[in-house]
């Protein structure tokens, strides 16, 4: 069944390369094109472009299918094109005639289009906490090993003295920055597109502000070709938000793997979050965290493929627009489970104190050393040339006893300034 069926077959060959994995991608946006036409069907009535009982007919069969899409027992089997007609068919099925009605003043695509901003909000609101249970968890770690030094490194050599405190807080304060992202978004898929039909409107006399309000949008996409327009352009606005917490995440996953190897010996973790070798007995690789860099490195190209796909359509729908969906449904479920995985592991990581009482992590004070001759009244660029000469002589002693004291220092975290930062959001 297709909802463009006019009597006749396409080859089977078309139907294939045309439907593609719809049916599969709609199984998850089911339940919004379900909520969407149960607000369509209302206001329908409430237009009188169909009966009240007609109305009250059609949302209470949308319920029904509603209850089974929750049980997971909705299915769009292979003689349906999609979850629109499956969903068409099962209304005229139940309710003859009335079932048919569903479809006056709409089209498949502003179906699509206010299915797919009803699952990026709810994605998008879920993805949002996921990241402050990770906020928090890192800022615990922050408050409870402030103190512990770690080397600090620029290019990869130790550079000047960090701390577990300034590292575990920096990937929470980064993860602020993404969430202005992902709050851009959420802002634009809060635009009702339907009634944008096939993206010129309709000479019905529908009521947009009610299907607006109806279902809990802030405003409407107004202009009906700017709806359509906001086909793919929602998504990549998705991928942007998603794909700045992928960086945060991906960087945090390599600084772990580094921080575990021997090399670097700074954190551990339980023998169950890590893998081993078919090899080598005494391995202990961390395969999660591997696989979360990865899987994020992949998220961070959704934004670029989605521009390939939507940089050279001119307005109105093109069938390009079908596979954004394959492309951002997919990076959500990655999204949410590396944000998951991660919170999860670092519940189990141990600290490594005293990193620094090894000589090779001396020079990391040679700047502090430097400082305190500046405050004796030594101009700076003087200090330098000696703490040089006495390092390339090897007549260097670190003062360790270091005092940083500015906001957002090893010794000042601003913890209490960070979390008021994500409580704004």
């Amino acid at each position: 069944m297709k909802l463009w069926d006019k009597g006749f077959n396409t080859d089977k060959k078309i139907d294939y390369f045309t439907v593609g994995n719809d049916r599969e991608l709609d199984l998850v946006l089911a339940k919004y094109d379900v909520i969407a036409s149960k607000t369509h069907a209302k206001m329908l009535g409430k237009v009188g472009l169909i009966t009240e009982v007609e109305s009250k007919a059609l949302i209470s069969e949308l319920d029904a299918i509603a209850k089974s899409i929750e049980k997971g027992d909705f299915t769009i089997e292979e003689t349906f094109e999609d979850m629109h007609s499956k969903i068409e068919f099962l209304l005229i099925e139940k309710l003859g005639d009335t079932g048919k009605k569903i479809h006056t003043a709409r089209s498949r695509n502003d179906q699509v289009l206010v299915a797919m901003h009803l699952y990026l909000k709810e994605e998008l609101t879920e993805i949002k906490s996921q990241v402050k249970l990770l906020f928090n968890k890192l800022l615990l770690l922050a408050e409870k090993h402030q103190k512990v030094l770690l080397p600090g490194y620029t290019h990869l050599q130790i550079a000047m003295p960090s701390s577990f405190g300034l590292w575990f807080s920096a990937y929470a304060e980064s993860l602020i920055d993404d969430l202005f992202f992902v709050q851009a978004a959420y802002k634009i898929a809060d635009q009702n597109p339907l009634g944008s039909v096939a993206g010129y409107g309709s000479s019905f006399p529908i009521d947009r502000s009610f299907t607006t309000k109806d279902m809990g949008f802030n405003t409407m996409k107004y202009n009906v070709v700017a709806a359509q327009m906001g086909r793919g352009k929602v998504e990549k606005a998705t991928a942007f938000g998603i794909s700045s917490i992928a960086g945060t995440l991906s960087k945090l996953a390599m600084d772990i793997t580094l921080y575990m190897s021997q090399n670097f010996d700074f954190i551990s973790f339980p023998d169950e979050l890590t893998t081993g070798s078919s090899i080598m007995p005494h391995k202990k690789n961390p395969d999660v965290f591997e696989l979360i860099r990865a899987k994020c490195n992949k998220i961070q190209a959704i934004p670029n493929q989605l521009t390939l796909i939507t940089n050279n359509l001119p307005s109105g729908y093109h069938r390009d627009l079908q596979l954004v969906k394959e492309i951002i449904v997919p990076a959500l479920q990655d999204m949410k489970a590396c944000i998951e995985l991660m919170t999860f592991s670092l519940n189990e990581v141990k600290v490594k104190k005293d990193i620094l009482e090894d000589p090779k992590y001396d020079y990391l004070f040679s700047v502090d050393t430097l400082n305190e001759m500046v405050k004796t009244g030594i101009p700076f660029r003087d200090a330098y040339k000696t703490m040089g000469k006495a390092i390339e002589n090897g007549n260097f002693k670190p003062k360790k006893d270091i005092d940083h004291s500015h906001e957002g220092s090893l010794g000042n975290l601003c913890l209490d300034m960070i979390k008021a930062k994500m409580k704004n959001l």
